[in-house]
């Protein structure tokens, strides 16, 4: 994206629940803050917005969505379980533009069963699977295998247990994720081999940053070679101490051009905005989309973040750029030579 302008008014949305501890409350208002600040400094009036409560619409009404393009950096509605989506409904109900992927597609990453059809019929990579409602789990007879809840996010529901290498085990796990999480279970292939993260921004013209890779070199038991909520989320636990993450990844030139393309293709084929990051494993000289993240975090640590410093982006530059890339649907700051 050429000239990008510093000087969009932004409207930061996030998430603050109240029944968070203390320490969490504190750790996400200095991300904030970070994230707000960074704009700031590079000439973007900004204003923060904290979501409480499931009432977005009323916490929305002080604002004309004229007046700001808001930076989606809400993950729930406080109290509403699975409502990531629905941040981004009341927003386009209301006619607000926002950085990010549409309601559609945020719904469509916690519908894993929809996710993996679509993967299939774009001729994507992505590993053998089934979803089952019952613990009787029938022929399936590829192991190592993965137990997931179908209509989860964020690893939520993925430990060590959730990898299974036997249908005593997977007849187990199932019947654990049906009475769990109250949903189907989907079964994949485990594939045990090297992880990638890649981040990939753009609308039309669009692009890979840098692949990070999720390193578990030091993790010799399968069932923790898994990027879990805990390992993501809890500093100080063990598998949060053990995993490195390396960017940019180590990979031949062949290799690098393939994995692009298979994030590429993903991106495009599950309707990505703005930015998003595409979850793939290598194994046997093939890439495999292990999931599709349209809404992932962008704190100073994550993956997405020192991907863009690599080809030269400050945080605050990395954001800005997002918020151009939404400027671009705005009726007021909009350009007709805008090119994203």
């Amino acid at each position: 994206m050429d000239d990008i302008r510093h000087n969009l008014p932004v409207l930061l949305l996030h998430n603050m629940n109240p029944e968070w501890a203390p320490e969490d409350r504190r750790e996400s208002e200095q991300d904030v803050a970070t994230l707000g600040n960074a704009l700031k400094e590079l000439g973007h009036p900004i204003e923060v917005v904290a979501v409480e409560d499931g009432r977005l619409a009323d916490r929305l009404s002080a604002f004309d969505p004229r007046d700001y393009i808001v930076f989606n950096w809400c993950e729930e509605l406080p109290g509403v379980p699975h409502s990531e989506p629905e941040v981004a409904a009341v927003m386009e109900r209301l006619g607000f533009v926002f950085t990010g992927s549409s309601y559609d597609v945020l719904a469509l990453s916690y519908d894993k069963p929809r996710e993996k059809r679509l993967l299939d019929e774009a001729l994507l990579p992505t590993p053998p699977w089934h979803v089952f409602d019952a613990p009787e789990v029938g022929r399936w007879n590829i192991f190592p295998a993965i137990v997931k809840a179908a209509h989860e996010h964020c690893s939520i529901g993925i430990s060590p247990e959730s990898v299974v290498t036997s249908p005593a085990e997977l007849e187990n796990r199932v019947a654990f994720v049906l009475e769990t999480h109250k949903q189907p279970a989907l079964v994949e292939e485990f594939i045990n081999g090297r992880e990638f993260q890649d981040a990939v921004w753009g609308n039309g013209r669009i692009s890979v940053l840098p692949a990070a890779e999720i390193d578990y070199c030091g993790l010799t038991d399968i069932r923790d070679r898994l990027f879990t909520h805990e390992a993501k989320y809890f500093p100080g636990s063990r598998l949060y101490e053990r995993i490195d993450l390396r960017v940019p990844a180590e990979l031949d030139p062949t290799a690098w051009a393939e994995l692009e393309q298979i994030a590429l293709a993903t991106y495009r084929a599950t309707g990505c905005r703005d930015y998003g990051r595409i979850d793939i494993r290598y194994l046997n000289g093939v890439f495999y989309v292990i999931d599709v993240n349209p809404n992932p975090d962008i704190n100073p640590l994550t993956s997405i973040t020192y991907a863009a410093a690599e080809v030269g982006y400050s945080y605050g530059e990395m954001g800005s750029r997002i918020v151009n890339l939404a400027a671009a649907r705005h009726p007021v700051f909009r350009r007709s030579n805008t090119s994203a």
